[in-house]
């Protein structure tokens, strides 16, 4: 094999180490037993697949089956100039790229933060050098370099009506989607887990490290809500196939506030 898959967190390496750095980082973890890799071929053999569900007209949820790694919810934005490839799954194969490329011609590829890189320069691969957008804050993670990798920070727009900004918080380059179109014309974010949208479907939350319980500040958290408050939108999908189906962007901003008032200390008296 040309990579290789760490298959914890899913992310393609260029070669086997000693142990995966984003699972070493405080952010995720690395298993009891150590440190295990695979590849597309064994995984393939193992009986993995590829599903693509239409979540909403015009976007569509791509999942391995079963999950791969962190196993996100990757996001294809279709629309009439080409598609956008959000958050890559750790896994490909040639009937995946077959139904993709039904869609339409996806024209780029990004991940909301180092662990949903997948295996994004594989996708690209496949899907014939695509760009694969990567944020410069967040370029130290990348552990399969190529060519099809390009550099970006700040505000990007890969289609029209398709704009990803870099709020942070989660990494220094996490990025959210904003999607005019979407929610039939009101507006969707895409927040990967910059912004995580709850189970109970009206409240999000923020956080460094989900797994290992990490909370950002309130100053942070303040920074994150204000840079999406530029934006219209009604609903919002995180990684994982959880959604806020209205009135996000006013949860957003509600869950922010609810956020920096237990950090602050204000709600002490309740504990």
């Amino acid at each position: 094999m040309s990579f290789w898959i760490c298959a914890t967190c899913a992310v393609e390496h260029a070669e086997q180490v000693e142990v995966c750095l984003i699972c070493a980082d405080e952010r995720q973890w690395v298993p009891a037993d150590g440190q295990q890799w695979t590849t597309l071929d064994e995984l393939a053999a193992a009986g993995t697949t590829v599903a693509i569900e239409e979540v909403e007209p015009g976007l569509y949820g791509v999942t391995s089956k079963p999950p791969v790694g962190i196993g996100q919810q990757s996001m294809l934005v279709t629309t009439a100039e080409g598609n956008l490839l959000w958050d890559p799954i750790g896994f490909v194969d040639d009937d995946a790229v077959a139904r993709v490329r039904e869609l339409g011609d996806v024209v780029g590829i990004v991940a909301s933060h180092p662990h949903m890189y997948g295996v994004q320069v594989e996708w690209s691969h496949r899907l014939g050098g695509v760009p694969v957008y990567v944020s410069e804050a967040d370029a130290e993670w990348v552990a399969r370099p190529d060519d099809v990798i390009r550099p970006w920070s700040g505000e990007l727009n890969p289609l029209p009506g398709v704009t990803l900004i870099q709020p942070g918080g989660h990494f220094p380059g996490s990025a959210v989607v904003h999607w005019a179109a979407g929610a039939e014309g009101r507006g969707v974010i895409l927040s990967g887990d910059t912004i995580f949208a709850n189970p109970d479907r009206t409240s999000v939350s923020f956080m460094r490290s989900y797994p290992n319980r990490i909370p950002l500040s309130g100053a942070v958290v303040d920074r994150v809500a204000r840079a999406v408050d530029r934006f219209e939108y009604d609903r919002l999908y995180n990684n994982f196939g959880s959604v806020i189906p209205v009135d996000a962007k006013a949860i957003v901003r509600r869950s922010a506030d609810r956020h920096m008032a237990w950090t602050s200390g204000a709600n002490d008296h309740l504990t």
